[in-house]
């Protein structure tokens, strides 16, 4: 009795999947990059199941779900097939210096100036009462002075000396009080989902995955951050506490890189 194989065994690989549904839904590889953005050398070696140059496990992933969607098949089904054809997906490594920014610290007590200033003026007021009052108390209706001089009653009266307005408290955001010796980026899913891919200066990874609508992830390095973001129109991008105004398109594949200088002045 002969073994049949199993309906797995006859699935076509990932990149001829992809081919097949391209060719069926009339595209080329030219329209394919172009709605994708990933560069036909590579759409081309994808379709060969020649992932090497994708330039590593996360950005294979990405490119997958990108021509997916492009040519209307699930992407799921495929980076699961290639997570499982190549060493599985690794776990994803929290970032070290996790920049909280929904973190808010409680407000310091501020001095309380207006008592400052009332205990100064009484101070003031009686330390010149006490000066008539002494001048006063010999009956004569003129105080003697060791030089035999009268003072002069018409000198004004001291006035009290306001105290120096007090310094300005810095801002409590999070965001605001980014740090300048490190880059800070906060990634905030605003329309929709987004799959977000971050990395360190040394190319450790901070974060791969999805980020639901209503999401936010932070990331700080002290020299680089790395992303790659699969609906760049989908969210709302803040580096070193300022927001980044590009506008992207719904759908747009963007990789961006943030140092401690960006985004810049102007």
């Amino acid at each position: 009795m002969s073994i049949g194989n199993s309906p797995e065994d006859d699935r076509p690989s990932i990149g001829l999947a992809l081919q097949q549904a391209r060719v069926a839904a009339g595209l080329t590889v030219e329209e394919v990059s172009v709605s994708t953005r990933v560069r036909i050398p590579i759409v081309h070696a994808i379709e060969t199941d020649d992932f090497s140059r994708c330039g590593g496990d996360v950005y294979a992933r990405g490119h997958i779900r990108m021509l997916a969607r492009a040519v209307g098949l699930d992407p799921d089904p495929l980076v699961d097939r290639y997570d499982a054809e190549h060493g599985g997906r690794p776990a994803p490594t929290p970032a070290a210096p996790l920049f909280e920014a929904e973190r808010i610290r409680s407000d310091p007590r501020r001095p309380n100036w207006t008592a400052a200033m009332v205990a100064a003026i009484v101070a003031v007021i009686g330390f010149v009462g006490f000066t008539v009052f002494n001048g006063d108390d010999d009956g004569s209706g003129t105080a003697q002075v060791a030089e035999g001089s009268t003072p002069d009653r018409n000198t004004p009266t001291p006035e009290a000396t306001k105290p120096a307005d007090p310094k300005p408290v810095p801002s409590d955001s999070a965001i605001a009080a980014a740090p300048r010796d490190k880059v800070t980026v906060k990634l905030s899913a605003t329309e929709r989902k987004t799959w977000v891919s971050a990395k360190d200066h040394n190319g450790r990874l901070l974060f791969d995955g999805l980020l639901y609508k209503g999401e936010s992830k932070t990331f700080q390095d002290k020299e680089r951050v790395d992303l790659v973001l699969g609906d760049a129109g989908a969210v709302e991008l803040f580096v070193n506490g300022k927001k980044v105004e590009d506008q992207f398109e719904p759908g747009q594949v963007e990789r961006l890189s943030y140092t401690k200088g960006d985004p810049e002045a102007g």
